[in-house]
């Protein structure tokens, strides 16, 4: 029902800056929460940022601050600004959205990933 699709990763050395996006596309009107996760190698995946409808932000501890979600006025596209990156950074990005239904059933959408390395 929801196609999700990240760009925007690549090699940035350490303090640098990364934007990421996440175009979505089928049927964006049902999303409640739209959010970026991450994975690292070994790792367990990790909620980085999320986003509600009402436009209610929350951020992960560790990205408070350097990371910032958003979405357009369309509602088809999320970002995810990151700044002051560090090599603990590194991962692959997710884009991810959720349904929540009427009965109360939650559904769950995911994009394919984005690499995103920081490296001197």
């Amino acid at each position: 029902q929801v196609q999700l699709v990240e760009s925007g990763g690549g090699l940035v050395q350490p303090g640098g800056s990364l934007r990421l996006s996440c175009a979505a596309s089928g049927s964006i009107f049902i999303i409640g929460v739209w959010g970026w996760y991450r994975q690292a190698p070994g790792k367990q995946r990790e909620l980085v940022a999320s986003l509600t409808t009402g436009r209610t932000a929350n951020y992960a501890d560790s990205v408070k601050g350097r990371f910032t979600i958003s979405r357009d006025n369309g509602n088809n596209t999320v970002h995810l600004q990151m700044n002051s990156l560090s090599p603990e950074d590194t991962a692959v990005y997710y884009c991810n959205a959720k349904r929540f239904g009427v009965l109360g059933e939650r559904s769950d959408y995911w994009g394919q990933g984005t690499q995103v390395t920081v490296s001197s």
